[in-house]
C-alpha cells in the first residue's frame, strides 16, 4: 500500500474542516447567520454584527452561502489559506491520477479532459478564495462560475473513465460510488443555481445549504483517489518525468536492455571474423 494515498484523504479532510471552521468564525463574529435560520426581513435596525440576544435580525447579505462566510476578516484570511492550498492540491492529485492511468493503462481523451478540467477548477478555486465576494464581486463570481462547472465536469469525467478502465468488482463498486456521488452533485448545484437566482428568502437560504452539500460532495469524490493512489508506485513518477506510457514502455526498455538488463543491447547472431595476420 503505498503513502500516496493519504494525499487524496487529506484534501476532503483539510477544506471540509476548513470551511466549517470559517463558518464557525463568521458566525462567532455574527457575519452570517446560523444555517437552521429560516427567517429573514427586508431590512434591519442594526447591521447583524451590532446586535445582541438571544433573536437576531437576518437580511439577505446574511445568507450563510460558503462565499459570505469567508468574505470579513478574519475568517476570509482562513477562507483564502484554505483555497488556496485546496487548489494546490487539486492540481497534484489531478496531474498524478492523469499519471497514474497511462501508466496502468494507456492515455485517452478522457484522461486528457480530466486533466484539463480539474485544472481549470483549481484556478476557479483559486480565484473564488482570493477575491470576496463583497471586495471584488466580479472577479468571485467570475472564479465561481469556473470553479463550479468545471469540478462537476471533473467528476463526470472521472466516473466515466472509472467504468472505462474497471475489470474487477472493486472496481466497478468504486465506480459505482463515484456515479451516485456524481448524481448528487448534479442535482444539488443545479438547485443551488435555480434557488440562488429567486427572490425568496426561503429559496435563498436553501440555495445555501445546497451549495454545502455540493462541495462538500465534490470534496469526498477526490477523497475516493486513495483506491488507486494505494496502488501507485515510482513509475508513475517516471510517467510524469519521461512520458513513459507504463508497462508498454517498460517492456520495450527492457528489451532494449538485452535478456540479463545489461547496458548492452542483444548480441549479434553473426561473431565478428578474425583478422588475419599477415
Amino acid at each position: 500500500m503505498s503513502l500516496w494515498m493519504i494525499l487524496p484523504v487529506s484534501l476532503p479532510v483539510l477544506t471540509i474542516t476548513g470551511i466549517w471552521v470559517v463558518y464557525a468564525m463568521a458566525l462567532y463574529n455574527q457575519h452570517v447567520c446560523p444555517v437552521d435560520n429560516w427567517l429573514y426581513n427586508q431590512s434591519c435596525e442594526e447591521d447583524l454584527y451590532l446586535q445582541s440576544g438571544p433573536t437576531l435580525c437576518c437580511t439577505l447579505d446574511n445568507v450563510p452561502l460558503i462565499s459570505k462566510c469567508g468574505t470579513l476578516p478574519p475568517e476570509s484570511c482562513f477562507f483564502s489559506l484554505i483555497c488556496s492550498t485546496g487548489s494546490f492540491m487539486v492540481m497534484v492529485i489531478v496531474l498524478l491520477r492523469y499519471a497514474h492511468v497511462i501508466e496502468k493503462h494507456q492515455n485517452c481523451v478522457l484522461n486528457t479532459a480530466s486533466l484539463s478540467t480539474g485544472w481549470i477548477c483549481a484556478a476557479g478555486l483559486m480565484m473564488v478564495g482570493n477575491f470576496q465576494v463583497d471586495n471584488s464581486k466580479v472577479l468571485h463570481y467570475v472564479g465561481a462560475g469556473i470553479a463550479f462547472p468545471t469540478s462537476m465536469l471533473f467528476v463526470c469525467v472521472q466516473s466515466a473513465l472509472t467504468y472505462r478502465l474497471a475489470k474487477t468488482q472493486g472496481e466497478y463498486n468504486v465506480a459505482h460510488l463515484r456515479l451516485c456521488m456524481t448524481l448528487l452533485a448534479f442535482v444539488a448545484l443545479v438547485l443551488s443555481g435555480v434557488f440562488f437566482c429567486q427572490e425568496s428568502f426561503i429559496l435563498q437560504h436553501a440555495s445555501a445549504i445546497f451549495e454545502w452539500l455540493f462541495c462538500v460532495i465534490i470534496m469526498l469524490f477526490y477523497g475516493t483517489f486513495a483506491f488507486e493512489f494505494a496502488g501507485m508506485s515510482s513509475d508513475t513518477m517516471v510517467v510524469l518525468a519521461r512520458g513513459t506510457l507504463g508497462p508498454a514502455g517498460r517492456e520495450h526498455k527492457v528489451d532494449a536492455l538485452g535478456p540479463l538488463g545489461g547496458p548492452f543491447p542483444h548480441s549479434h547472431p553473426h561473431q565478428p571474423e578474425n583478422m588475419s595476420i599477415l
